[in-house]
């Protein structure tokens, strides 16, 4: 598959992704990738979430595949099960882990427990070995879990704005992989 063959939904994580973060870069850049608005990016509610993920889907003129990070990983975790099967693939950047007590000071969210089930369609987990909301081992037990491909990045941190990933060559080059082995 190409991304001309699939919707692109992208599902940025908590207060969304940045002018200058990969996701925007890719919606602007990926002429079949679409972000995935929330209503409330700052104080999120899962089943809100997971309900615009659903209506996206259920929406898109192609089969679809998601472009999550961090929270949004949790969110397409949640949706899973309730998306029809036009949904292709995912492609699971940085998750982040919410079971941990204090993992933004003063921030609590709705999405926990977190899904450990298989997804429905093939999945890729990328994560790294120095990410602040997610250590490497539980980014495997999430991957595990989903039965996703884990694919492990050194030394990247949340792979975000902050952590140098603005463009993110590389990762482009991975959904491209991804898209690949989908067909």
């Amino acid at each position: 598959m190409k991304t001309s063959d699939v919707d692109l939904l992208i599902i940025p994580g908590w207060q969304n992704s940045g002018p200058d973060h990969w996701q925007t870069r890719w919606e602007r850049s990926l002429k079949t990738a679409r972000r995935v608005h929330q209503a409330d990016w700052e104080a999120p509610r899962c089943e809100d979430w997971v309900e615009r993920i659903v209506e996206a889907a259920a929406t898109a003129e192609r089969p679809v595949v998601f472009i999550a990070h961090s929270l949004g990983n949790l969110a397409v975790a949640h949706a899973a099960h309730r998306v029809g099967s036009n949904v292709v693939g995912a492609f699971l950047v940085a998750p982040s882990d919410w079971e941990i007590d204090d993992l933004i000071p003063n921030v609590r969210l709705d999405f926990v427990p977190i899904p450990m089930r298989q997804l429905p369609f093939p999945s890729v987990v990328i994560a790294s070995t120095t990410d602040p909301y997610c250590t490497l081992d539980r980014a495997r037990a999430f991957a595990a879990a989903w039965g996703s491909t884990l694919i492990e990045a050194e030394d990247a941190g949340h792979i975000n704005t902050e952590s140098g990933h603005g463009p993110w060559p590389d990762g482009l080059l991975r959904l491209g992989w991804f898209l690949k082995q989908l067909g």
